[in-house]
């Protein structure tokens, strides 16, 4: 099997050389990353279109941390274009980071449509380094689509737990790898390399709930999902939270 991977690996990359040539010459990801945020303002409005209830089962529990203010202190990491924003409660005083500045005019747009929020800041930081959010500042932390493309998921969730105060809450929504074993995994092999570029730094085969597990919080929910468009190599979605 690894063999035949290989081998359809050096297909599709002879098949997309110029992507390829562009990248390890460094100016393919400078030019991507302008043109990124808008193939993902179309790809998640046909997403939420297909998955608003699960959303908002999701994120319903985050008016329950509202203190006696009656307000919620979120943290987006990976925030993208905002295509959460209309699913979260009001009261919601929402602190964005990405590390791609060019989702920021997105960004406000979708912050001038969700009138029920308080817009904070946009900081523009990798999730491994957030230094410039205080510890236990945090009622809640968002992520959603944004494990499969980070260097180093364990950093950025052990910043997570740095971030939320005990009894905060950790909201995801990651795609993960097919079963081991199955032909649908060894696609996502042969198509990972070539993706990787596509999709912003993306990796198709990460195990994040192994992650999760590992990053022992004081409790995890998680429940799987079909993958909203099954024309795209991305494999089942993993929804859940979890509590420091």
């Amino acid at each position: 099997m690894d063999v035949v991977v290989f081998l359809l690996q050096a297909v599709l990359c002879l098949l997309t050389l110029p992507l390829h040539l562009l990248a390890l010459f460094g100016c393919w990801q400078p030019l991507w990353s302008k043109y990124f945020p808008y193939l993902m303002a179309v790809l998640t409005l046909k997403s939420n279109q297909k998955i608003a209830g699960k959303k908002q089962e999701l994120f319903s529990r985050i008016k329950k941390l509202a203190g006696a203010s009656g307000k919620v202190t979120l943290l987006e990491l990976g925030c993208g274009t905002g295509a959460n924003f209309e699913f979260y409660p009001a009261g919601c005083r929402v602190t964005c980071i990405d590390p791609n500045p060019h989702f920021k005019k997105l960004l406000t747009e979708s912050m001038a449509k969700n009138k029920h929020l308080q817009y904070e800041e946009f900081l523009v930081a990798p999730g491994e380094d957030m230094s410039q959010v205080a510890d236990g500042s945090m009622d809640a932390v968002v992520c959603t689509l944004v494990l499969c493309s980070v260097q180093s998921p364990k950093k950025v969730l052990q910043e997570v737990q740095r971030v939320l105060r005990p009894g905060g809450i950790f909201f995801f929504w990651e795609h993960v790898a097919e079963p081991p074993g199955s032909w649908a995994l060894m696609w996502q092999q042969v198509a990972e390399p070539t993706w990787k570029h596509i999709g912003d730094g993306c990796y198709l085969t990460r195990e994040t709930w192994k992650d999760l597990e590992r990053a022992k919080f004081s409790e995890l929910q998680l429940e799987w999902q079909p993958p909203p468009f099954k024309w795209l190599p991305v494999g089942p979605h993993i929804m859940g939270l979890a509590v420091k």
